[in-house]
């Protein structure tokens, strides 16, 4: 079912990019008339109520909007993503320049590429641990009689290789006795018994409530939290818009809408880079290469991006890219927090 489900989450996130992407500069032949208002077209679209000049009409058709949605967005896809990890400052600086019609919308490629991670995720097996609630009783007291017998056990090969009048022998003594009733205690509790986790309260009806049901079922808890993670990572947009307007406020030529697009491009680039990540693990790329790209690619793309799009000096790009890393940590902090309070309250 995982797959299905990654599959679904697949398609939903390209047809939700593609229906927020713009149409301009797309079309595939057209009959003479507008089909919606009847309008002579003299071009791939009416000029009068936009819809495109030809409509398909068959079952086949459905497919092909899926395929385009998903692989092509009518060619944009493969125009963006080049700029977008090579020049990601020129994609920036040139889509709000006004070059719509030929690169994919940043929050068109957000969706996408958000959608498609978390599918990866799920066929590569990466989720919320859905085997909690099964480290038991008996589990835990396995493991802790485990320890007390190793204790014992060293306690008693140092004791012995003291003399017999070495007053150090008494404290080996008082440890090999400790661990020995410890593991009495532990093979006195009944089989199946299950000791429950320490109550905490704030005094806060709602809160205690919602500690409550972490305690009870952590597992159910974190899939919820993992679920709004995508659902909610929009926010990772307006939260991060603060952040990069400071390290600009007094250039006026830069407006709210112009660092909006540069988050944007950035988060889905980052979204691209953890979807390459999991597929270079899947087919057995070693964990330091990966280890190194995952550290050493975002903040060089940071650089490079900020670099173009705000035609700024080396010195200038470094600074304010290693300010920005650091309120990256603040603002993953600030995310996970909103998420996890939603996750008491919901």
């Amino acid at each position: 079912m995982g797959d299905f489900e990654a599959a679904g989450e697949l398609v939903t996130g390209a047809m939700a990019g593609r229906a927020v992407e713009p149409h301009a500069g797309e079309g595939h032949g057209h009959d003479p008339l507008c089909l919606n208002c009847g309008t002579a077209l003299i071009g791939n679209h009416c000029h009068r109520c936009g819809q495109p000049g030809h409509v398909h009409r068959s079952l086949g058709a459905i497919g092909h909007e899926i395929l385009h949605g998903v692989a092509h967005f009518e060619g944009k896809l493969w125009r963006t993503l080049p700029l977008l990890a090579w020049r990601p400052g020129e994609l920036t600086r040139r889509y709000v320049a006004g070059e719509r019609a030929r690169f994919v919308s940043p929050m068109a490629l957000f969706l996408f590429s958000i959608f498609t991670m978390f599918a990866v995720f799920q066929i590569a097996g990466i989720q919320a641990p859905t085997d909690l609630n099964t480290v038991t009783a008996g589990t835990m007291i396995s493991e802790l009689r485990a320890d007390a017998v190793e204790n014992r056990a060293k306690a008693i090969a140092a004791r012995d290789k003291r003399a017999a009048d070495d007053p150090r022998r008494a404290r080996y003594d008082t440890r090999i006795a400790e661990a020995e009733a410890t593991i009495r205690q532990l093979d006195a509790i009944p089989r199946g018994a299950r000791p429950e986790p320490p109550e905490v309260h704030t005094n806060i009806k709602t809160f205690d409530k919602g500690i409550s049901k972490w305690q009870q079922n952590p597992s159910l808890m974190l899939y919820k939290l993992q679920t709004n993670v995508y659902k909610f990572s929009w926010l990772l947009i307006p939260l991060s818009l603060p952040f990069v307007w400071i390290l600009f406020f007094w250039k006026r030529e830069y407006r709210l809408y112009d660092h909006t697009v540069f988050i944007t491009y950035s988060i889905a680039f980052m979204s691209l880079l953890f979807i390459v990540l999991t597929i270079a693990n899947a087919v057995g790329v070693t964990g330091p290469w990966l280890m190194a790209a995952g550290i050493l690619v975002p903040p060089l793309h940071i650089l490079r991006q900020m670099k173009q799009a705000y035609r700024l000096g080396w010195v200038s790009a470094v600074i304010r890219t290693v300010v920005l890393c650091f309120g990256i940590t603040l603002i993953v902090g600030i995310f996970l927090t909103i998420l996890v309070t939603l996750g008491l309250f919901g």
